[in-house]
């Protein structure tokens, strides 16, 4: 499989059919809702975060395809990294969704997560893909609810 957005549609379509880290979390150190209201994407996260460490991470909702892949992935990729860590994932995420991190040329720690690096040409799936990491942001600063808008 060498067309990378061949790659992009069958992980976007596993996580969507089979998310990881999908479901409740109680009891949890910090939380958030995240709302993108132009399309109805709704999820909320749950972490348990220990000395700085997160230990657990899980996500509840509901959403298009993107926003549930990206909740998945992020889920995975968070789980076990430092709070400092997680909060450099989420500006470089942010940063390579709207095109202001060319992920080919410049260092990132994003790994697998840069199958999304497409959706910057596909402006109604910009906001479904950053809604979890925006949430991840609220919930990591103690801001309980979160919205694209």
């Amino acid at each position: 499989m060498s067309d990378p957005r061949e790659l992009y549609q069958q992980v976007i379509i596993e996580h969507n059919k089979k998310p990881r880290n999908f479901g409740d979390l109680e009891p949890c150190t910090h939380q958030a809702h995240g709302l993108n209201p132009l399309c109805g994407d709704d999820i909320v996260l749950k972490l348990v975060v220990e000395d700085g460490l997160v230990k657990d991470i899980r996500f509840q909702g509901h959403g298009c395809a993107i926003s549930k892949a990206s909740s998945s992935l992020m889920t995975v990729n968070v789980k076990g990294r430092t709070q400092a860590e997680a909060e450099v994932l989420v500006e470089q995420f942010r940063a390579m969704i709207r095109g202001t991190l060319d992920v080919e040329h410049q260092a990132h720690d994003l790994g697998r997560l840069t199958l999304f690096s497409g959706v910057k040409d596909l402006p109604s799936r910009v906001k479904c893909a950053v809604l979890p990491w925006a949430t991840l942001h609220s919930a990591l600063h103690g801001e309980d609810t979160t919205s694209t808008e």
